[in-house]
């Protein structure tokens, strides 16, 4: 079966980490009249109709240039814009900054090859928002190697994106593919009536990603998780995260949540998923989420109803 979320990096730049210190190229390509430059500050983006608003160089703010790379023989840009630019009119009808959130579901919908463009200009647009001192004596840092790095100012040393390992993963239980066999869905506090996804949680030092699995999935209900396999992963520049996804095997079945992540966790068989998605009493992940793409992958096809 497809995987939506897949359809977020479909088609792949060439990201020409090579040229990054190359003036020359840099400077020849910007003021190629075929680049294109989508301006974003911090999470958001430039965007007009709910589109990412890719213009000509010509046309972009002031800011931090950044090479993303290359694509159908055309370069790609971002310029990091400063928040200024937000309260900027530029007249054009239906101009607005979006958050990469919803801007999700129309990269799915268009499969141009911008998905993976858009990630890379949003992922260092809150790298670079968030990351302003150096963390061995507190100087500024500055711009380097095309917006893919910050430099200190006195002692020199570069500081790279930082990426936060995430992971999320689909619990079952029972003879895998039978009838009875049942998936481990819970939902947070801050949720609306019947929406309920996979479990996740975040890496720590030390940990293989299987024992985060096993972790996070006994913090969180209280479950003994034994076999765990790799499904696949998800790059989550909200703010910095790359998803892993996992399958995991319970080892036992009686659900105690943390009533502080989880607000109530349920066991579904595949009739009972269906059931109550049908009627709308259990609202699932959108399409672009990996999320989806694990509980579509254990149940065997698509489902109805999405956040």
């Amino acid at each position: 079966m497809s995987y939506p979320h897949l359809a977020l990096t479909a088609r792949p730049h060439d990201r020409h980490s090579e040229r990054r210190r190359d003036e020359a190229w840099l400077a020849e390509h910007w003021s190629d009249p075929t680049a294109r430059v989508l301006a974003v500050v911090g999470g958001r983006v430039r965007a007009v109709g709910g589109a990412p608003a890719w213009v000509p160089s010509a046309e972009a703010p002031d800011g931090v240039r950044v090479l993303l790379g290359e694509l159908d023989e055309r370069v790609w840009w971002a310029v990091l814009a400063g928040e200024e630019e937000l309260d900027r009119h530029d007249g054009q009808p239906g101009s607005q900054w979006l958050e990469l959130r919803d801007l999700m579901p129309g990269l799915v919908e268009a499969q141009d090859g911008s998905g993976p463009l858009l990630l890379h200009a949003v992922g260092l647009g809150q790298w670079h928002a968030v990351t302003r001192f150096c963390p061995r004596d507190a100087s500024p840092l500055h711009p380097d190697a095309a917006g893919h790095e910050l430099r200190c100012a006195e002692c020199g040393r570069a500081q790279f994106p930082r990426t936060d390992p995430a992971v999320i993963m689909v619990v079952a239980t029972g003879e895998p593919g039978s009838a009875e066999e049942r998936c481990l869905l819970g939902r947070s506090p801050h949720w609306p009536e019947g929406r309920y996804s996979t479990l996740a949680g975040f890496y720590e030092p030390g940990e293989s990603l299987q024992d985060t699995v096993r972790r996070e999935v006994g913090e969180e209900v209280g479950i003994d998780v034994g076999e765990v396999r790799y499904f696949g992963n998800q790059p989550w520049p909200l703010p910095a995260s790359l998803m892993l996804g996992f399958v995991a095997r319970a080892a036992s079945t009686d659900i105690r949540v943390d009533a502080v992540e989880i607000e109530d966790a349920r066991w579904f068989t595949r009739a009972q998923m269906r059931e109550e998605a049908e009627a709308g009493r259990l609202v699932l992940p959108g399409g672009v989420s990996i999320s989806r793409s694990l509980i579509e992958d254990w149940y065997g096809g698509p489902l109805p109803g999405q956040w």
